[in-house]
């Protein structure tokens, strides 16, 4: 699908797991919103970006993108109550002419240039596309009580990611109808999927995990090491 593709990076979040913003938190010297930025800056089917943030961070994440050098055109856009809020807030910040929108949390901040692009291009005119990976581990059904109730097979599970691609002016229309009805989802695919129009799983990386939790900080970092990343 020949198209401009335009990034929504949701960085909008109160971090309150993490005691402070995860999006400015340093990973070897660079805070982490700038490790997200600076692969979709690369991504060649990547034209230009949405950053979906609070008020009080914009003046900051902006001074950081000129600061780390990101060449691709920016706006900023408010984060709403919820995050599909936030996603729609992002969505109408969107520039004229863009066909695809990806939607990614700027907390998975080890997504690469290649994984995005694998995702933009896997999007097709009525079909979206996301991240994904295998689950690993068996997985249980279970009662409120912890009861187990059933064990999917897990060769059909896949534990999905982003950045989640979908054909722009149908995908606002259906973030907007979702937020008129009042049905928040835990991901982007679900507003698309409650159409009845399709997602293709594009099979990611187990790297490209989200900041959650001290550990994932720990964990991001080792892989930055590894990647033989410099901040």
């Amino acid at each position: 699908m020949d198209s401009a593709c335009c990034a929504v990076v949701v960085a909008a979040g109160s971090s309150s797991r993490m005691g402070a913003p995860k999006q400015l938190m340093e990973l070897l010297g660079v805070p982490a919103i700038v490790w997200t930025l600076r692969a979709f800056d690369r991504a060649e089917t990547v034209s230009s970006l949405v950053l979906v943030v609070r008020e009080e961070d914009r003046e900051t994440i902006g001074e950081l993108a000129s600061r780390f050098g990101i060449r691709k055109p920016f706006v900023f856009a408010s984060g709403g109550s919820e995050r599909q809020l936030s996603v729609l807030s992002g969505l109408r910040a969107v520039p004229r002419g863009t066909r695809l929108a990806a939607v990614h949390d700027g907390a998975r901040c080890l997504v690469t240039p290649g994984e995005i692009d694998a995702a933009v291009r896997a999007a097709g005119e009525e079909c979206g596309s996301a991240l994904a990976v295998r689950v690993k581990d068996t997985i249980k059904t279970a009662s409120p009580d912890g009861l187990v109730l059933s064990t999917p097979p897990r060769d059909s599970l896949w534990a999905v990611q982003t950045p989640q691609v979908f054909p722009y002016e149908r995908f606002l229309l259906e973030t907007e109808r979702a937020a008129a009805e009042g049905r928040l989802y835990t991901d982007d695919c679900q507003v698309w999927e409650h159409a009845g129009l399709p997602v293709r799983l594009c099979e990611g990386s187990y790297e490209n995990l989200k900041l959650t939790t001290r550990e994932d900080v720990l964990s991001a970092k080792a892989i930055l090491r590894r990647r033989g990343e410099q901040g």
